[in-house]
């Protein structure tokens, strides 16, 4: 039996967005299975919890991909090489939208190099309608009462429209 490609897909995902989603969809055209390794950022403060993350995220894959049983949410804890190591992951899939993105994930991609040569990172560009969607801009726009229904399910406007009121 042939081994299979598993790729891990991290991220904060505060919230998960139509661009993340594409980027699982497009992720299992190269690996069989997929984790989405939700993490904290110690540089960052989280609108939603660990726990809210995995169920936002939970209900946009059962809407999106019909309980595909090749995606699996876990939680990320230390280091990624790590986590990447312990569920035999292959590769490292990142989504990519400016150059700005590529400078952080290069760094990012040697540090993980010298930390687990075994594991390849591969970046995979967001689709144009994607490219300027980020979790910070939907929530700073939801929170000034902007319409995000191009960009996030509505399940999750439901669960920003609980965190801003």
């Amino acid at each position: 039996m042939v081994n299979k490609r598993i790729g891990i897909y991290p991220g904060t995902f505060d919230p998960i967005t139509f661009g993340h989603l594409d980027i699982i969809k497009r992720s299992l055209k190269i690996v069989d299975d997929i984790i989405i390794g939700i993490a904290d950022n110690i540089n960052k403060t989280s609108l939603f919890s660990i726990s809210e993350r995995s169920e936002l995220i939970k209900n946009d894959i059962k809407s999106a991909f019909n309980h595909n049983s090749n995606i699996q949410i876990k939680k990320v804890s230390g280091l990624l090489t790590d986590f990447s190591k312990k569920n035999n992951a292959t590769c490292i899939i990142r989504g990519l939208r400016a150059v700005s993105d590529f400078e952080y994930e290069f760094q990012m991609t040697g540090m993980n190099f010298q930390l687990n040569p075994n594991i390849e990172t591969v970046f995979l560009m967001s689709s144009d309608k994607n490219s300027f969607i980020s979790s910070n801009f939907v929530k700073e726009v939801h929170k000034l009462g902007g319409d995000v229904s191009n960009f996030v399910s509505q399940n999750t406007i439901i669960n920003l429209d609980k965190k801003n009121n």
